[in-house]
Order: C-alpha cells, then structure tokens, then sequence
C-alpha cells in the first residue's frame, strides 16, 4: 500500500511532467506520462492522467477510453468532476455532443469549484447542438456572477433569452 509520501512524489512527478507538455512532441508526452501511469498509487489516477496526455495531444478516441476507464475504477473528487468535464468536451470533439451534454446536465446540481467550468462546456454543447439562445442563457448566468453591478439585470436578461424561445 503507497504512503502519503509515495502519493505526494507521484503527484508532484506528473505534474512536472505537465509543465513541460507544451515543449515535448506529443509521443514523448504520452510515454512518458504512461511510463508514470505505471507507477501510480491508483488505477484510477493512473487511467485519468493517461486520458489527460492523449486527450491535450489530439486524440481523443484514446482519451475517451481511459477517461471511462478512471471514472469506473473510483475516481475520487475533485479529480472525478475534472474527468467528467474532460470527457464531455472530448465527446464534443468526437462529434457526440448529445452525450456531452448529458454528461454535463448531471453534474449541474452539485455546485463547487468545478460548477462554472460544467457551464461552460455545456454552453459549447449547446451552440453545437443549435441552441444558441440557450447557451447564451448559460454564459450570461456565468458572466453576471463576476461582474461588480448589473447581475440582477443580467440574470433577469439570461431567462428572458429562454422564456423567448419558449413562447
């Protein structure tokens, strides 16, 4: 059984490993980070960060794969909703945004540090599905939280959007 300690070095291992993504060739990122998957504390992790170097260097078939993979072996939190997002924007890029927004639309209800990220994605779901005005709904809701004066207004003008389209 791995120690914290163990735990920790994997960590900081692949996150090195991530800092120096956008320098190396893509099959160099790949072995590399399945030459660390090998050691990892966890399945899990292991298939997370392996989906995580296939899916930032294009391929996406691959990625998908082991995204599953780490989501089915027990992919703990935060690392499971990161895993989710992923998966959807990388369902997105398989031309399967039906089951990206499924995807995200179950992970609406729990709103932590991941929430606005969810939103996000969604809104590319639902631009390329055709629902513009839905998305722009979306984005706004995002958007009016950040600013300093005017959320209420921009709420308000997020759900006329829709109560438009529906009418």
């Amino acid at each position: 059984m791995p120690t914290s300690s163990d735990l920790s070095t994997w960590h900081q291992q692949v996150e090195a490993l991530w800092k120096q993504a956008d320098v190396l060739p893509t099959a160099e990122l790949v072995r590399r980070m399945d030459a660390l998957a090998a050691q990892a504390p966890h399945p899990a992790l292991a298939a997370f960060e392996q989906a995580g170097a296939r899916d930032s260097t294009g391929d996406e078939a691959g990625a998908e794969a082991f995204y599953r993979v780490a989501l089915t072996a027990g992919l703990d939190e935060p690392r499971r909703r990161q895993a989710t997002i992923q998966l959807a924007s990388t369902l997105r890029n398989l031309g399967r945004p039906e089951e990206s927004l499924a995807l995200l639309d179950a992970e609406l209800e729990q709103r932590d540090d991941w929430w606005e990220a969810v939103r996000v994605f969604r809104a590319l779901m639902l631009a390329d599905l055709g629902r513009e005005r839905e998305a722009l709904s979306d984005a706004l809701h995002l958007l009016a939280g950040h600013l300093p004066r005017y959320q209420r207004s921009v709420r308000h003008y997020a759900a006329a959007l829709l109560e438009a389209q529906e009418g």
